[in-house]
């Protein structure tokens, strides 16, 4: 998972899952409240705070709910 910064692209992958924003590795000084995004729908979710985009591969998507 890359960190998310404001308008930041960032690419989950099964471990990431529940994908909140801000994500385990931005910087506590930087934080806006936690919020969970549901990519599960379409694989795409974008933080109503900072605008970051999450997108996970639906394939995985696949194989994290078996």
């Amino acid at each position: 998972m890359t960190e998310a910064k404001t308008g930041a692209s960032v690419e989950l992958d099964a471990s990431d899952l529940p994908a909140c924003c801000p994500n385990r590795k931005s910087p506590v000084w930087n934080s806006h409240p936690r919020v969970f995004l549901k990519v599960a729908d379409n694989g795409d979710a974008h933080c109503p705070y900072c605008g970051a985009a999450y997108h996970i591969d639906p394939e995985t998507l696949a194989h994290a709910a078996h």
